[in-house]
Order: structure tokens, then C-alpha cells, then sequence
């Protein structure tokens, strides 16, 4: 997932909410990081698979990083950093705060070491809890705690999904965890829920919190359209691969039939055949492909491409959003996040905010399409039905699956 810090309108929010109670959630949400690091070695946290992952060591020292150097610094009154040259090495692309470390060097960080990222974050947090026995009602501290504790949150999926990455490079397919193979219902016919054409709001409302591109809330006219009750299954896009899906060059943008051709794309990144049989990388390890999971991992180029064989399209996000409170859809949050044929781009009225701290949103809408509904790596309560996500075409190392779309409001079984 990509960092996309800024606070909304939740300073109201922050007044009704005890310190004790903000000071909790930043102890449970740090606390769960290291946990997601609890099963790797000091070998794991450091290397970097690929220019789009982070070591989990980067994640753990960055979001620390963060508390020291948007909230500490500004409110300790002889503020010291802990080692002045984290400021550069676990900086991602704030310019505002000043130079940082090449983005695809982050592997080569063996120094410092995971001890001494250890002993930063425990710092840190023992810093943070002098500043909220001080600053507890402080409006600016709570937004800024509440805003650093959100990010966590968004690295802690990174977590997960750079480590995969990480451990499928690995020719031994190491697993991350030990898990034992549940039992998934069968997915049933796919549904078609419509709806009506109309003016919609969309976007955030209210006193909780939200990141700045969400906002602001505003109305978007919509032709009558459908959504698949569920997302495509893996069974389903076996069917395409099978099929000669990644061959027929008219199912594909042009942009995605070059992607494919010199990539050599031939199926989901994860998925290996073995004999007859096709198997896909967890993070428990290689297990059977299950035909009635839902299919993830898919690049938007492969999405696009697959609706297009299905005879369907991709949802806009604002159908999508529309959609979300409607009764009859299933999987729309936490399952797996969920393309969108709409381009990354400002809403009307949207302003990002001034300072290091605004730059997150605003210079990311380019060349970026947006997803919806968080995913199984997704913290629970972290995502909400107007949270944006936002990566490029070619993304396929995040939980991302298929949502299928087609005009016209008819309800009926596909």
C-alpha cells in the first residue's frame, strides 16, 4: 500500500477521545508490528526482493521515524533525535524534511542493525508516552498521533506483502507462518446487483478520521449500472488462463499486451503449475490453488484484460463507493482490494495541505489507478468504504483481485 498521510476532518474526533484511549491504540498498533516481525530472522527484516518493496527493518525503523520527526520533534521542548542519520536513511520522499536514501537501496542497509532499530522504536515510544501524560489534550499532538498510528497501520500491510514477495523470490518457497488449510464454501453463480442511474455523494463525511483524498465530499452523476455480487474466483481466472487469455493480444490495453510480451506474463504472480496441478504461493508456504478463493495478485493490466474476456468492465471508483452499503454484494472490504477503472486524481476542491506533512496525496495523482476495500492483510477497522489506494497498472505484489462491472441496472444471475 502507499503512504497517503494527511488527516481529515478528524480533529473533532480527537476531542472526544480519552488519552488513555488514543495512548492504547498507538501501544496496540506498535505492538502489532513487531509481532508481524516476530517470525522472521534478522536475515528476513533486512533484504529488499524488489525497488517496490521495503525490508521489513526499513518499515519498522520509518514508522518510528515518523513519530520522531513530525511529532517529537516539534513538541519535545529539547528535542534530540536518536541517531541524526535516521533522518536521511528511513526518510521514504518527504523533500520537505530533506534528503533521503535511494528508494531500490534500501536492501543494503545491513547497518544499522535490526537490534538498533529495535532500541529506536522503544525510544521512541517511551518518548511518546512523556507526551501524553503532557500534551494528552493537546488538539495538534491527538491529530498528529492519530495520523502517525493510521500510517503504522498502512506499513503493517506492507509488511505483509513485501515479505511475500521477498519469500517467493526465494527458490525454497519459504513460508512466512504455519497455517492450516481451511475449508472455503463453494463461491456459487456470480449475481449482478443494479442500480439506478442518479446523482451520488461521494467521499468522506463526518468527525472520523480519513486521509485528504478522500475529501472533499461532492456529487457525481452516474448511469444506471451493475456490479458482480462477489469477486472473480480463482477457479474463474483459471478459465482465462487456460483459455489462452494471455495470449490473444485483443483483450489487452496496448500497454498491457507490451507489459505481458516482455515480461513473459503468463498467469498470476503466485501461481505455479506442478504436473497437472496448479499451486499457489502463500504466506504459509505452496498449497493447492483453491478454485473458490478469490483470485488476488492481479495487475490492473490483468484485470482490465479479464473483464474483457468475461464480457464485463471494471467498476468506476464512485460506482464502486456508491455501491459499497448496498445489500447483496459480498467481499467489498477485507478480502482484497479491488481495481478501479478510474485514474488517481484530485476531487473537485480538493487542497493538500501545506508543509513536509501534505506531500503524501497531491504529487501521486499521475499515472495511478485506484483500488478499493482493503484486503486480508488490511489491519481490521483501518480501511472504510471511501478509502482510496492508488498504485500503478503493473502492481501485482499486493492482495489485489477483481470486481467486475457492467452497464445497465438489471438484476440477474450471471
Amino acid at each position: 500500500m502507499n503512504d497517503t498521510t494527511r488527516f481529515g476532518p478528524a480533529a473533532q474526533a480527537h476531542a472526544r477521545m480519552s488519552v488513555t484511549g488514543l495512548r492504547d491504540r498507538y501501544a496496540r498498533t506498535r505492538a502489532r508490528s513487531l509481532d508481524l516481525a516476530q517470525p522472521l530472522s534478522a536475515e528476513d527484516c533486512c533484504a529488499q526482493s524488489m525497488p517496490d518493496a521495503s525490508p521489513v527493518k526499513w518499515h519498522l525503523a520509518h514508522t518510528t521515524w515518523f513519530f520522531e520527526t513530525f511529532i517529537l520533534e516539534s513538541h519535545e521542548p529539547d528535542f534530540r533525535p536518536f541517531m541524526p542519520a535516521f533522518r536521511v536513511l528511513f526518510n521514504s520522499y518527504y523533500n520537505g524534511v530533506g534528503e533521503k536514501h535511494p528508494r531500490p537501496q534500501r536492501g543494503l542497509l545491513t547497518r544499522p542493525p535490526l537490534r538498533d532499530v529495535l532500541l529506536y522504536r522503544m525510544q521512541v515510544d517511551e518518548r511518546m508516552q512523556v507526551l501524553f501524560d503532557r500534551l494528552g489534550e493537546n488538539e495538534s499532538f491527538r491529530m498528529l498521533a492519530e495520523l502517525g498510528i493510521n500510517h503504522e497501520e498502512q506499513h503493517q500491510e506492507l509488511i505483509l506483502t513485501d515479505v511475500k514477495h521477498l519469500l517467493w523470490a526465494n527458490p525454497l518457497r519459504p513460508a512466512y507462518c504455519d497455517a492450516p488449510v481451511d475449508a472455503v464454501r463453494a463461491a456459487g453463480p456470480m449475481g449482478w446487483i443494479g442500480f439506478e442511474a442518479g446523482l451520488v455523494q461521494v467521499g468522506h463525511e463526518g468527525s472520523s478520521f480519513c486521509f485528504d483524498n478522500e475529501m472533499p465530499r461532492h456529487a457525481e452523476y452516474l448511469q444506471a449500472y451493475s456490479l458482480g455480487s462477489r469477486l472473480v474466483t480463482n477457479g474463474e481466472y483459471l478459465r482465462f488462463v487456460d483459455g489462452g487469455g494471455y495470449r490473444d493480444p485483443n483483450l489487452w490495453l496496448s500497454e498491457g499486451w507490451d507489459w505481458v510480451q516482455a515480461n513473459q506474463v503468463q498467469h498470476p504472480i503466485y501461481w505455479e503449475r506442478n504436473g497437472e496441478q496448479w499451486q499457489e504461493f502463500t504466506l504459509a508456504g505452496l498449497r493447492p490453488l483453491n478454485p473458490d478463493r478469490p483470485a488476488v495478485h492481479i495487475a490492473y493490466y490483468e484485470d482490465d484484460a479479464y473483464a474483457r474476456w468475461a464480457g464485463a468492465r471494471l467498476p468506476t471508483e464512485a460506482e464502486w463507493e456508491n455501491a459499497a452499503a448496498a445489500s447483496g454484494l459480498q467481499q467489498m472490504l477485507g478480502e482484497a482490494w479491488q481495481w478501479t477503472r478510474s485514474s488517481y486524481a484530485a476531487y473537485p476542491g480538493f487542497h493538500p495541505a501545506t508543509g513536509a506533512i501534505g506531500e503524501y496525496n497531491g504529487k501521486f495523482m499521475v499515472n495511478q489507478y485506484v483500488l478499493r476495500g482493503g484486503s486480508c492483510a488490511t489491519p481490521e477497522g483501518h480501511s472504510r468504504a471511501t478509502y482510496r489506494n492508488f498504485f500503478p497498472a503493473t502492481a501485482r505484489w499486493q492482495f489485489s483481485g477483481v470486481r467486475l462491472a457492467r452497464d445497465g441496472s438489471a438484476t440477474l444471475l450471471g
